[in-house]
């Protein structure tokens, strides 16, 4: 059990509040600069999420002003803690990791503050982070401890190779991924995420994270991945969709690829029996269908929606696959709507309605009152359904969602609470 911290230094940190709304960008910025010429720690991150526009920085500048704002009421941050630990675990973060960034941080506060950052400013942080740190620790070593204890669990990084690779849409393809050693797999929590790592010539180690897509079982998992355009934009030298390129064009089966064992905190609730609504936006797909290949496979007769949105049928992933699952089920319902239909694309066939899921829409077509809402999609898509349902009487507790991304809607949750 970690140490609580001194009043000395929650004072301390609490004053460093008003620096940390101007700085914090900069001093998250300096930190992964110092951080990352270390190239064993550099590839353990996303490097798409880093540089001048990347969206890493952002969220931790935003992590570390929530940290500081709830020093004394850190109960406000237990969502983002676990989530943060559990993402960790799929990196395969050790805690010998954390001197390094604890090193950097502290730097990087000094290196942006200059004499402000006084001796007893930095020993304050350097405090308060080793006890975050340390409640990170405990907590990933005992999802590591589950997942080694468990019927096909492991830690660390293990071998997998593609056994079958299956066109989804346009942008969109699965594999499905078998461990090379023949053993079974850990079964997966429908919701949750694993880790990929290959090296590319020329680009060095990468890792990203897919969730995965099927029910959970014995011998495979499968990720259904979009092929992000290489030249929409580039953050630090690499471009974005880099991976998921490789992936479409590379990964054939019998492709050997280093995978962590499955975790996440978005999970489908197994116990419950009550209305579930399961709400996604282009590729946020890919762990609703977990979700619905699971109610199918065990509790068939749950009130269930699966309500999903694409551009148009050419992008639209799974759909078949959706309807089978429907079909012969009167307790799932699907609701299909288009943006921007194609020559080909049938009303009432392929897709129900035009335009956008809208909060009003899901509130008037699905139990509110009753019913648990998992979200998963690109953020504008996920922030207009999270305030919508909230505006509209839907509990927080029941509003359930996936950020594909760094999770930088901490500082919102801690606000909030």
């Amino acid at each position: 059990m970690p140490s609580p911290l001194s009043p000395a230094a929650i004072a301390l940190v609490k004053a460093t509040v008003p620096a940390l709304e101007v700085h914090g960008l900069a001093i998250t910025r300096r930190m992964y600069e110092r951080l990352f010429t270390d190239p064993a720690i550099r590839d353990l991150f996303n490097q798409s999420h880093h540089g001048e526009t990347g969206s890493q920085p952002k969220a931790l500048a935003n992590a570390v002003l929530a940290y500081a704002r709830n020093i004394d009421n850190l109960g406000a941050l237990a969502g983002a803690v676990e989530r943060i630990a559990q993402k960790h675990v799929t990196l395969a973060i050790l805690p010998a990791h954390y001197a390094s960034v604890a090193e950097a941080l502290l730097g990087a506060i000094r290196d942006v503050l200059g004499e402000a950052a006084t001796p007893e400013i930095c020993a304050a942080w350097g405090e308060a982070y080793w006890v975050l740190a340390d409640i990170l620790i405990d907590r990933e070593a005992a999802i590591y401890h589950d997942h080694a204890a468990r019927p096909g669990g492991w830690t660390g990084w293990r071998d997998f190779r593609v056994e079958s690779v299956t066109v989804e849409s346009e942008t969109i393809r699965s594999f499905v991924l078998v461990p090379a050693d023949g053993g079974p797999v850990l079964r997966h929590v429908p919701g949750q995420y694993l880790s990929v790592r290959l090296a590319l010539p020329g680009e060095g180690v990468l890792v990203r994270n897919y969730s995965v897509s099927c029910a959970p079982n014995d011998r495979s998992y499968r990720i259904t991945v979009k092929r992000e355009a290489a030249d929409d934009h580039h953050h630090a030298g690499l471009p974005a969709g880099r991976v998921s390129s490789w992936l479409h064009e590379a990964a054939d089966p019998g492709t050997v690829l280093q995978v962590t064992a499955p975790a996440g905190d978005f999970v489908l609730d197994r116990e419950s029996r009550a209305p579930v609504v399961l709400v996604s936006g282009g590729v946020g797909l890919t762990p609703m269908m977990s979700m619905l290949e699971t109610i199918r496979a065990e509790t068939p007769e749950r009130p269930t929606w699966y309500v999903h949105g694409a551009l148009n049928g050419r992008v639209h992933a799974m759909a078949g696959r959706a309807r089978s699952l429907a079909a012969g089920c009167p307790a799932i319902r699907l609701h299909m709507v288009y943006e921007s239909p194609g020559a080909g694309d049938r009303l009432g066939t392929d897709y129900d309605a035009v335009g956008r899921i809208t909060p009003d829409w899901l509130v008037a077509h699905t139990p509110a009152a009753e019913a648990t809402y998992y979200l998963c999609g690109p953020r504008a898509f996920l922030a207009s359904l999270v305030d919508g349902l909230a505006r509209l009487g839907v509990p927080a507790e029941r509003i359930r969602y996936e950020v594909f991304g760094p999770a930088d809607e901490w500082v919102e949750e801690a606000r909030a609470a």
